[in-house]
């Protein structure tokens, strides 16, 4: 569990480090207000605000979330979110449920799109 929880503050340091450093990133979430959290089935977990531009998150959960991603457990959390190949580890854990989406599917997608702007690119993607 300790490792689940060290990397959804691992997540908002490096969302944070990309609205900073990255002008796109900054633009992309200027005027997005939204609450989300990552949790575990057992309720561990850390929800996370997007607000004014800024990206903070906090220990706990909040009674209403705009989406929660839900794990199974810790370390499926963990496995999922630190996999290299993460979009097909991603949608097998929602295949086979040890990852469970709720609440506005929307701003689920506009998520997904931040989390590009955190993920390592090749230099010849960069400059494409």
């Amino acid at each position: 569990m300790m490792k689940f929880k060290l990397l959804l503050w691992m997540l908002t340091k490096l969302m944070q480090r990309a609205v900073k450093k990255n002008p796109k990133c900054a633009a992309y979430v200027k005027d997005k207000n939204v609450i989300f959290q990552i949790q575990t089935a057992s309720g561990e977990g850390r929800y996370f605000e997007v607000k004014n531009g800024k990206i903070n998150s906090y220990s706990g959960l909040t009674k209403s979330p705009s989406f929660t991603f839900t794990f199974k457990t810790g370390s499926k959390g963990f496995a999922v979110l630190s996999a290299k190949d993460s979009v097909n580890t991603f949608l097998t854990a929602l295949k086979t449920q040890d990852l469970v989406i709720t609440g506005n599917f929307v701003d689920v997608m506009w998520f997904q799109s931040l989390v590009d702007f955190i993920q390592p690119h090749s230099k010849s993607s960069l400059t494409v």
